[in-house]
């Protein structure tokens, strides 16, 4: 009897090595695929009301995203986001980005107190929207910082990435950015342009969407010219059914405007960008504000022969924040990328004396 207990004990403790074995692999097969996604999930935070951070480092699909040809419509990149933060266990049928319009200006100038380092200034002008700062540190590409509207991603109106199931959704945020800057001093941002005619470029290349090409350009183009270059291997497909075009500064102090006419990127050399066209074939369409802040900044630029202080282009970038032209209305955000010292400010809501900076190299957890 005592042999027969024995022998069962033996037989009880081996199948409870093999179900803890199975269970320790089962878990960390799920690691490999959800553990960065966990940890960035886990790392929002709350800034204010309407305003948020979140760091992911590590492989946030993207790569895989270009790989497998990118997509023409945010629907499909949106399925593609989906299947990615399910592991591949769940794959949407169609899912859509939201909808949106928005104006903003952006400028370029050298930094007054630091002759090697150029500042961009850019304000994002919307009605109302939930922000979010997103650091990442990708696995192949270049760490980054980047904004996104959180209206984008097509959540709901109350939405809110507050609460674990929300905050990893909000990790689709990544693949939406309006604007960002990249280590080597790479400065993005998506303005509005000056009508609705949609970009659809259709050749053999892989497709991008205008949002997708912001985290590309963020993710492996070190200046303005590698950015070009790398636009031109994909075709350009337009978000949210409008016209959009780039405003592109690199540490250099280089100062591009990428726009598309008829389906064709056209490139012009200017430090500023509002909400009308500067290429030739369309110079000047655009709304009457658009021209309003574009000429303000002009003046600006001269008057100051291309050079400011970080406090005065704040007040520049301030002098033509939405709030000076349309009444309850405000930037919702107001950034000052330094490309030498690679940090980022943030204002929020027009709040210019209450800024959040954030450096490159270190990470935005607040706890």
């Amino acid at each position: 009897m005592k042999k027969q207990k024995s022998k069962v004990r033996k037989i009880l403790l081996i199948v409870l090595a093999v179900i803890v074995l199975i269970l320790l692999v089962f878990l960390a097969g799920a690691w490999s695929i959800f553990g960065d996604k966990i940890k960035a999930a886990s790392s929002v935070r709350k800034l204010e009301d309407g305003l948020y951070t979140l760091e992911y480092e590590g492989d946030y699909g993207f790569a895989a995203y270009l790989e497998q040809g990118g997509a023409k419509t945010s629907d499909e990149m949106a399925n593609y986001i989906i299947s990615f933060l399910s592991g591949g266990f769940y794959k949407p049928e169609t899912v859509g980005l939201a909808q949106a319009d928005y104006g903003c200006s952006a400028l370029t100038v050298k930094n007054e107190a630091v002759e090697t380092e150029y500042l961009m200034g850019r304000n994002y002008d919307w009605e109302s929207c939930e922000g979010m700062i997103v650091h990442t540190i990708p696995k192949d590409g270049y760490e980054s910082y980047s904004t996104c509207c959180l209206e984008f991603l097509g959540f709901g109106e109350d939405w809110k990435p507050e609460g674990f199931a929300n905050q990893y959704m909000a990790l689709a945020a990544i693949y939406v950015p309006v604007d960002g800057m990249n280590e080597k001093g790479l400065c993005i941002a998506d303005l509005m342009a000056g009508d609705q005619s949609e970009t659809h470029q259709e050749s053999e290349r892989p497709d991008v969407t205008t949002t997708a090409a912001l985290r590309m350009l963020l993710d492996y183009a070190a200046n303005v010219e590698e950015a070009l270059a790398l636009l031109e291997q994909y075709d350009m497909h337009s978000d949210i059914g409008t016209a959009h075009h780039f405003a592109m500064t690199d540490a250099t102090g280089r100062s591009v405007v990428v726009e598309y006419i008829d389906n064709e990127m056209v490139v012009t050399d200017s430090p500023i960008l509002t909400n009308h066209y500067l290429a030739e074939a369309k110079a000047g369409i655009g709304s009457a504000q658009s021209h309003v802040r574009f000429d303000k900044l002009q003046e600006i630029l001269q008057n100051s022969n291309g050079s400011l202080s970080v406090q005065e282009l704040k007040e520049a970038m301030q002098s033509v924040s939405q709030g000076n032209f349309d009444a309850g209305e405000v930037t919702q955000w107001t950034i000052l990328y330094h490309t030498g010292e690679l940090a980022v400010e943030y204002y929020w809501n027009e709040q210019y004396e209450k800024g959040y900076t954030f450096h490159m190299n270190e990470d935005i957890f607040l706890d």
